[in-house]
């Protein structure tokens, strides 16, 4: 069984949620990892399973090379890009499944997913592999337009299928996903810190 790549694409408007609510809780997975809560193997399995979720090529390149570099196994990165949990230690299943779950509703999972992530771990680590969650959707999101840009110089444009049949994905996309950072990320900065200010609620549900 081979990684999907491309499974999802996500709108330049939906992917300025996906940035402020990383930056929110980047700081929650900083914590935890300080803390000891959160291993870097841990973090790496949560990032390959919604990397395969997403199917970003970038992200599944690098993660790669960095599950590898924590002491991760080729086998079990293989069979976590094409979404067998088999391998995996099972204190941190519940943490992969909620991850795959997060992905799979693009960023607003059920409030009862939450409540048991937050029975199982505690809030505090649960926060943390949130972070974790969070921090690698950002880079998906990102990553697929400008992996499908990157296959695009290299003439390669990256075909997606829909309802309607083959449909090449648009370069206007790819620029325009590329270069809203430059307003986003300032702009999310700032509603990040007005909204620990207000303590608005770190999680939605659908």
């Amino acid at each position: 069984m081979e990684q999907v790549l491309y499974k999802k694409v996500y709108s330049v408007s939906a992917f300025y949620p996906i940035l402020f609510n990383g930056l929110r809780t980047v700081r929650f997975m900083q914590r935890a990892k300080k803390d000891g809560m959160l291993d870097d193997p841990f973090i790496e399995r949560i990032m390959l399973a919604v990397t395969e979720v997403n199917g970003c090529e970038i992200c599944s390149y690098g993660h790669t090379k960095m599950a590898l570099e924590v002491g991760m196994d080729e086998e079990e990165i293989k069979k976590l890009l094409t979404g067998d949990t088999s391998e995996l230690p099972l204190e941190q299943v519940p943490a992969i499944v909620f991850a795959q779950h997060y992905a799979d509703t693009r960023g607003v999972p059920s409030e009862e997913a939450w409540e048991k992530i937050v029975a199982y771990y505690g809030e505090a680590k649960a926060l943390g592999i949130l972070g974790a969650i969070r921090m690698i959707m950002v880079g998906n999101a990102y990553g697929i337009a400008l992996s499908a840009f990157r296959s695009r110089l290299k003439g390669k444009p990256i075909v997606k299928g829909n309802l309607f049949g083959e449909e090449k994905m648009r370069l206007s996309y790819e620029l325009t996903m590329i270069l809203s950072l430059i307003v986003y990320l300032p702009v999310a900065l700032i509603q990040m810190i007005v909204a620990n200010i207000m303590k608005a609620p770190i999680i939605q549900f659908k």
